[in-house]
């Protein structure tokens, strides 16, 4: 029992906790931290989303860089090396605000991931095997599933497998971002040169309210998830050290990673041809022309020689990327979720560390199952359209992300005020203000998700989402709000089912 615990959890461990514990092994060092979080900030599943804004949306990502990226980590790494138990950011919420509410934020930081992964992830997966390798042409639907399914599954086995082994996916996927996004960048230098580039000015940079509205929910969706790898606290090697030297080196690396590619998509396609799914992908089909093949009359780009091969290597890296994007995710809320599972904050059955793997098999089977679900019903509700069952899992896996942050973003003022004598490595620097200012930021956003353009014209025609009207307002507000409700009702009924592992805890005391 570490003393963080013994100050905030005055009930006493569950035996349940002491006995999983037991099973987990330390597999997790500095620069695996590192490649891991790097998987876990960097998706670009969304950087055509991003960019489909215009000029205006790489001003507002260096200025969200500085006023929310930059304050979650301090946060995070306060609260990282403080606090280094297994369960991460549900042991910061639980201990801050008690187990209910550490019950119902660790379900919505949970259920996000198996959504995300069976959603969008694997969507965006079909998208770059179909523009590089089938032509542009769309998979039967038996190919789709059997491609889609294959993916989740996959993504569900790394994360079972022991973090010795599991590991090397973040590895490998870190890596193909460097490769990526490197020689992404490198070419668009290149294809400037030769072809020129999109113009705009100076002020196509200005920000605006709209534009502010319209991108602040994706950007944080991008800029979360520093507290990831402390979901596997107690795997970590010496997670004192190795937190804060992972967090400021990913952070800056982040930025960089992102601003970089948005910025040459932007300098490539026009704001008019770029879209949320394939962006990203249309973008390096282009640029690599210069490699091997020609950009069409009508913008289609045809790749051939060394573009086609280059193309097709920069296809796989995508996949891998973000292959690795859901791994890293799912790796670390199923440890969350089992965590609070033997913690009695959700029930005992999931709270099972394996012998085997030192992993949480049962929760990373359930999360394939709702992922495997996720994806026959979007898939079949949006009658196969890859660009609506994109926007409709993106939209809920980021109003899912952000909420759940509502009670880890506060537990940094909560927790020096009620545990202050607990020892800490590093200190953030003004922790009410940067629990206070990230918090808002993060109610605002969740708010503008569910109901666009409250406060100023709440679904006028600036506000309302792309095949959205005014009319349908409510049913949007609807579409949004039930799955939220939905799921923290959910969160509460698991820590209902946690009592017999909480009684059994008072008992023992």
């Amino acid at each position: 029992m570490t003393a963080g615990q013994t100050v905030l959890d005055p009930a006493g461990t569950p035996a349940a906790a002491e006995t999983e514990r037991q099973k987990l092994r330390k597999h997790f060092g500095r620069f695996d931290i590192l490649f891991f979080l790097l998987c876990t900030i960097v998706g670009v599943d969304t950087i055509g989303t991003v960019a489909s804004s215009g000029a205006e949306a790489f001003t507002w990502l260096i200025v969200l860089a500085v006023v929310f990226f930059v304050p979650s980590a301090l946060l995070t790494a306060e609260l990282g090396a403080a606090f280094p138990d297994e369960g991460g950011p549900y042991i910061w919420t639980s201990r801050a605000f008690g187990r209910l509410a550490g019950a119902v934020n660790n379900f919505l930081y949970w259920i996000t991931n198996p959504v995300w992964l069976g959603g969008t992830l694997s969507v965006s997966a079909v998208t770059a095997y179909t523009t590089f390798f089938n032509d542009g042409k769309d998979l039967s639907t038996p190919a789709f599933y059997v491609f889609t399914l294959l993916f989740v599954w996959v993504g569900v086995l790394a994360a079972i497998l022991s973090f010795d082994v599991g590991k090397w996916i973040p590895t490998i996927g870190a890596w193909s971002r460097f490769v990526l996004l490197g020689l992404f960048t490198v070419t668009v230098v290149v294809y400037g040169i030769q072809h020129g580039l999109h113009g705009f000015g100076l002020g196509d940079f200005s920000p605006t309210y709209v534009g502010f509205v319209g991108l602040v929910p994706v950007l944080m969706f991008n800029y979360v998830g520093f507290e990831l790898p402390n979901t596997a606290g107690d795997e970590m090697t010496d997670a004192q050290k190795d937190v804060p030297f992972a967090i400021f080196r990913s952070a800056v690396l982040a930025v960089l990673l992102y601003a970089l590619p948005i910025l040459g998509i932007l300098l490539v396609l026009p704001v008019k041809a770029i879209t949320g799914l394939g962006g990203f992908i249309d973008a390096i089909r282009q640029v690599f022309t210069v490699y091997g093949g020609h950009v069409g009359a009508d913008g289609t780009a045809t790749l051939s020689g060394a573009g086609s091969v280059l193309g097709d290597l920069a296809a796989i890296m995508f996949i891998l990327t973000v292959l690795s994007s859901g791994v890293t995710w799912v790796m670390g809320s199923d440890r969350a979720l089992a965590v609070s599972g033997y913690d009695g904050a959700a029930p005992r059955f999931l709270g099972v560390i394996s012998s085997r793997f030192g992993t949480p098999v049962r929760v990373n089977v359930l999360s394939g199952l709702v992922s495997t679900l996720v994806l026959v019903l979007a898939h079949e509700l949006t009658d196969g359209s890859a660009a609506k069952l994109f926007g409709a899992v993106l939209g809920l896996a980021v109003s899912t992300t952000l909420v759940s942050y509502l009670g880890i973003f506060p537990a940094l003022a909560v927790l020096r005020r009620k545990a202050p004598h607990v020892p800490r490595p590093y200190k953030a620097p003004f922790p009410r203000t940067i629990s206070v200012v990230l918090t808002l930021l993060i109610l605002f956003a969740s708010v503008q998700l569910v109901a666009p353009g409250l406060g100023d014209h709440w679904f006028g025609s600036d506000y309302a989402p792309d095949g959205w009207s005014y009319g349908e307002r409510w049913k949007y507000l609807l579409t949004e709000a039930v799955p939220l409700a939905g799921f923290v009702l959910l969160g509460v009924l698991f820590w209902a089912l946690g009592s017999p592992t909480r009684r059994a805890a008072a008992a023992k005391e």
